[in-house]
């Protein structure tokens, strides 16, 4: 049996798996045997950590020893110090995607080795390093980085295959959000445009939901909770799941008994959202989702009228307001052929099934493009005056990709003998308000008044986003190269050696138990905002479940877990038996 290409969605809020099997995508499923795992590392008082859903309950409860959302800050410099330990987003994500690449390999029953690993289309080429440098030190050799709505038309693609269409993809996940223009034509996918925003998400709904409530808990009861607390952490997951239940209800019930504030006063909050009341609060953001929109239409030269179907991704996209952005947009309903959650996971399972050759996708071709432009630092004379920090593309946004393309430019000053070449990302005309992504100087310029001696640079860019540059002085044909795999933010190669390592010594529950800690976790979650019969009822069934492990009775073990696990849920969903 050949080893299998793992298709990972690497998300903000959750990440999953999924290979192709039989011809179609399938997600696979975890060490719980759920679908999703949760974005999120949490380290117990004795220093074990935990991923995944455990990671998540626990994280309501001890949210300074859990890290959340870090996806976001992939590409920056910024640590996170959760339960005494210091870690960099590059390292929380390898945690999650070693957590991914287990469940697959138990579902798969053999070892996984590479993998096509999404990411959304507006992440710039720090972002798409670090998530190489996630892979490698979850040792994970990254066959693919694919854009996440290219993978759900993908995905959409693979069903569509005799249909000849235009589309938009808007995904909107937890923390990112994009959208992309394309068109299918006898199994060829060609990405015409894309845009977006990473650092939107259905996580900026959920705070703007949390900001509302406390302001309101403030004004009724003159309580202010403190930042990062675990009481405001009790007040956002009760705000998420609200927000959640406002999808399919008009009105949605918040309950916090023995809600304690930063003074140590305490009162019971019970308050409803309405979901018109909730809707108006996103305006803002419902603004900053169409503005990437309408710029994607317009780089692909496509009119809303002309799009033939909107597939919406992402599990943000199920926000009846976010439904209704789009259908003001383009005049139509927009569809969900896939399932929002794992529609990016799909795609990236038939991404690796291409790069492995897998004939049940033989037919199928996809193109992409440049989500930024991309060039160098340059200077013009002036009145004499030498005026520097201008920003010249050399491959524009929305280039299809691969791309190689050259510019030739000249010395400035009499005498000239180097240059130094800045590389940047970005759309705007000064240097200073895009994007630095590296630097070097070409010295051996042979001598000559200014303006005389040119140079050509040259940029290549591949599928992954990986960008290589050459410069080349045509006098004397030396060239130099640059590969930008690095940045003062990024991880150098003994970083992430050293970060390998660090991983082989990091002390992580047994996974054999690690169902029965998730339980337990769950269940704390829950009860601390139970009061009365149901927190009686909730407290009997887990401290059952707790003698039954003392006990070490595997099959009372299984039996009062699955008790706990659906009394749990009923509690949390909102049940009543």
């Amino acid at each position: 049996m050949s080893t299998p290409i793992l298709g990972i969605d690497l998300g903000t809020t959750f990440s999953l798996g999924a290979v192709l099997q039989g011809g179609m995508p399938v997600v696979l499923p975890n060490a719980l045997g759920e679908l999703l795992t949760p974005s999120v590392v949490s380290v117990q008082e004795d220093g074990t950590l935990l991923v995944g859903a455990a990671a998540l309950a626990r994280s309501h409860l001890h949210p300074r020893e859990s890290a959340r959302w870090f996806k976001r800050d992939m590409g920056t410099t910024r640590e996170y110090e959760i339960g005494g330990q210091r870690f960099r987003p590059e390292q929380l994500s390898a945690l999650v995607l070693g957590e991914v690449k287990r469940g697959a390999e138990q579902a798969l029953g053999q070892s996984v080795r590479e993998a096509v690993v999404t990411v959304p289309a507006y992440f710039g080429e720090l972002q798409r390093r670090a998530t190489r440098d996630a892979c490698a030190i979850a040792g994970l050799v990254v066959e693919r980085i694919i854009n996440e709505p290219t993978a759900a038309a993908l995905a959409y693609g693979l069903s569509a295959m005799g249909q000849e269409l235009r589309a938009v993809v808007l995904d909107l996940g937890g923390g990112t959000f994009d959208v992309t223009v394309l068109e299918i034509i006898e199994g060829v996918i060609e990405i015409q445009a894309s845009a977006g925003d990473s650092r939107l998400g259905g996580e900026d709904f959920s705070d703007l939901v949390t900001r509302e409530v406390q302001a309101r808990i403030y004004r009724e009861h003159g309580m202010e909770l403190a930042a990062a607390s675990a009481e405001h952490s009790r007040l956002r997951e009760a705000c998420d799941i609200a927000k959640r239940r406002l999808s399919n209800a008009e009105v949605a019930r918040i309950a916090l008994p023995g809600l304690r504030d930063a003074r140590g006063r305490t009162a019971s909050i019970e308050l409803e959202l309405r979901r018109q009341e909730t809707e108006a609060l996103f305006a803002a953001l419902l603004a900053r989702i169409e503005k990437p929109i309408r710029r994607a239409l317009q780089d692909a030269h496509v009119a809303p009228d002309q799009v033939d179907s909107v597939l919406l991704v992402g599990g943000a996209t199920r926000m009846p307001c976010v439904v209704e952005l789009a259908s003001k947009v383009f005049g139509r309903l927009p569809l969900r052929h896939l399932p929002p959650d794992e529609a990016v996971a799909l795609g990236a399972a038939v991404q690796a099934a291409l790069k492995a050759g897998d004939r049940a996708v033989d037919e199928l071709v996809v193109t992409d493009v440049a989500p930024f432009s991309l060039g160098v630092a340059t200077g013009q004379t002036v009145a004499g005056r030498v005026v520097g920090g201008l920003f010249s593309p050399i491959i524009d946004r929305g280039t299809v990709l691969p791309a190689s393309r050259v510019e030739t430019f000249h010395t400035m000053v009499d005498g000239q003998r180097q240059i130094k070449v800045e590389v940047y990302q970005g759309e705007h005309s000064l240097c200073a308000d895009n994007q630095h992504l590296g630097s070097y100087s070409v010295k051996g310029i042979p001598a000559a008044p200014a303006g005389e001696q040119a140079i050509d640079v040259r940029f290549t860019y591949d599928l992954n986003g990986i960008l290589e540059v050459d410069t080349t002085i045509l006098a004397t044909k030396t060239t130099r190269s640059l590969v930008l795999d690095r940045s003062p933010a990024g991880m150098s190669p003994s970083d992430i050696k050293r970060a390998t390592q660090q991983m082989k010594h990091l002390k992580f529950h047994p996974r054999e138990t690690l169902p029965n800690v998730t339980a337990i976790a769950r269940a704390e979650a829950v009860l601390v905002n139970l009061i009365g019969l149901e927190r009686a009822a909730l407290l009997e069934c887990l401290h059952a479940f707790r003698v039954a492990l003392e006990l070490q009775d595997p099959a009372q073990v299984e039996l009062l877990r699955e008790v706990l696990v659906a009394r749990t849920l009923a509690l949390r969903s909102g049940e009543r038996e």
